[in-house]
């Protein structure tokens, strides 16, 4: 990441792993580590990141009262947002409020802030190494120097996207928070059928985990759609097409993802709390 705005003092609540990624990326990126104040109660998980200057407490009543802070970023898990988020209700109308909280709607934010500029965000696990994708949107109250902030710091664990309408945000959730799983389980698949196909199990696995790797890889690198990728592996009557026809035969996997996101959408809206 470059060119990170001055987000000092910064406040970190919560400082699991993906709120350790970003103060890592952060870091990276040329903030002190002097200008983050990060709340979390086992301070042993922060682990190398207690060397970089931070300043840790176990509570927000353990924070100086004087302490002003530009960005707020909410980094606790979903069930204990009630009894974290009221502490920091003074920091409205001052600071940005930035979460990262899975189901937690800008609605419910604002329920116990008050009148808070806010921003929420869903980033996805790549993240842990830099490499994810976080969709944000913001509330009324989120100036454009706020979002350009917000969207710098998020960016420091991969590419950033913004929506303005809220309730995509569950769509997103079933797209590209739950996708590395369905990557994964891909990979499962690819060796379980080379396994069946003769193959040893742990070469199998190796040849599916190298192959997904680096496929993404290079649809990363490259510019072509994923379409003309496929294409470019696939010869006229060769083995890769007749793999292809099973695969896109019209009970093959599109529709299946179109249950399957369909079905993870509906979820996160019953999850939501609004």
């Amino acid at each position: 990441m470059a060119g990170l705005p001055d987000a000092a003092p910064l406040l970190l609540v919560g400082c699991g792993k993906m709120g350790a990624a970003l103060l890592r990326g952060w870091i990276r990126g040329g903030l002190a580590g002097s200008g983050v104040w990060v709340v979390e109660p086992d301070s042993a998980a922060l682990g190398d990141l207690t060397q970089a200057g931070v300043r840790i407490f176990a509570d927000a009543d353990s924070l100086p009262a004087s302490l002003a802070p530009k960005v707020v970023l909410l980094a606790v898990k979903p069930q204990t947002m009630d009894a974290v988020v009221p502490a920091y209700r003074r920091h409205a109308g001052q600071a940005l409020f930035l979460s990262i909280a899975a189901g937690k709607a800008i609605a419910y934010l604002e329920r116990h802030l008050g009148p808070a500029a806010i921003v929420r965000s869903m980033p996805n696990t790549p993240a842990a190494i830099g490499r994810g994708i976080t969709v944000a949107c913001a509330n009324r109250k989120v100036t454009k120097a706020q979002a350009d902030l917000a969207g710098a710091l998020l960016s420091a664990v991969g590419a950033v996207e913004w929506v303005e309408d809220e309730a995509l945000l569950d769509a997103v959730t079933a797209v590209s928070g739950g996708g590395p799983a369905y990557v994964f389980l891909l990979i499962e698949c690819l060796a379980e059928a080379g396994a069946a196909a003769g193959l040893a199990p742990d070469l199998a696995m190796r040849l599916a985990r190298a192959t997904v790797a680096g496929s993404g890889e290079l649809a990363r690198q490259s510019d072509a759609p994923a379409a003309e990728l496929r294409q470019a592996v696939t010869s006229p009557g060769g083995t890769t097409l007749e793999a292809l026809k099973i695969l896109m035969a019209p009970d093959g996997m599109a529709p299946l993802f179109v249950k399957a996101i369909a079905a993870a959408t509906k979820r996160s809206r019953e999850l939501a709390d609004p």
